[in-house]
């Protein structure tokens, strides 16, 4: 599958589909109760490390940086998309947001309290995912956490070629065995900690995996 083009097509598709998106997403948490609790436990585990910014990676319209704020956490959002940075800072003006790429991190080292990737590695190929993790660990704090959630499956991509309304898009969706994610997590220097499947019978399964920094730790107290 030729791939070589990724990042400028999954930043031209999602600018394409940003407002459909945002219309579609807004309210998503709500009907995620597992999901929710994941954010939850990311809260807890940050502020029982004493807290600290949260950097939101692939952050979309900003909905769920937005949830994060509200669970008390100093959380900002970065995202490969101009347009859906704009529409997170009309949607959250309280918030940060930048445009920026996971595979070249504009954060300085062991800046961050914890990082999430909230299914925004789908699109990234499996020989990148290893730098990307790196960048995750370099801006983290010892002892600090990171969230991964995906789509799960037996390492099978695909070529979306429309979504959101019926709006053009050209982007590689990546679905993974959590135990993948998982061995690239721990090659990259993390403690893996907690694994969830959800919606095991789907035909495409959510994955959320918790890990933790090397120098300290995460855990709840």
């Amino acid at each position: 599958m030729d791939t070589d083009n990724w990042l400028e097509d999954t930043r031209t598709s999602y600018d394409t589909v940003a407002d459909s998106y945002a219309a579609q997403l807004r309210e998503a948490l709500d009907e995620r109760p597992y999901l929710r609790a994941a954010l939850a436990l990311l809260a807890d585990l940050v502020r029982s490390a004493g807290g600290g910014p949260v950097a939101d990676v692939g952050c979309g319209p900003g909905h769920v940086t937005a949830h994060l704020h509200e669970l008390g956490l100093d959380a900002f959002g970065i995202d490969l998309s101009p347009a859906m940075i704009d529409l997170a800072r009309r949607d959250h003006p309280r918030l940060r947001f930048e445009v920026g790429s996971m595979t070249e991190l504009d954060l300085p080292d062991a800046s961050v309290a914890a990082v999430l990737a909230f299914w925004s590695l789908i699109h990234v190929p499996d020989d990148e995912i290893p730098a990307v993790l790196g960048h995750f660990r370099r801006a983290l704090r010892p002892g600090g956490t990171l969230l991964v959630g995906f789509h799960a499956g037996d390492d099978e991509s695909s070529l979306k070629t429309q979504g959101y309304g019926g709006h053009p898009m050209r982007v590689h969706v990546h679905r993974r065995r959590p135990d993948r994610m998982a061995a690239w997590l721990r090659d990259a220097g993390f403690a893996v900690e907690a694994q969830l499947l959800i919606d095991p019978g789907e035909r495409v399964p959510g994955a959320i995996l918790f890990a933790r920094s090397p120098g300290g730790s995460a855990r709840v107290t």
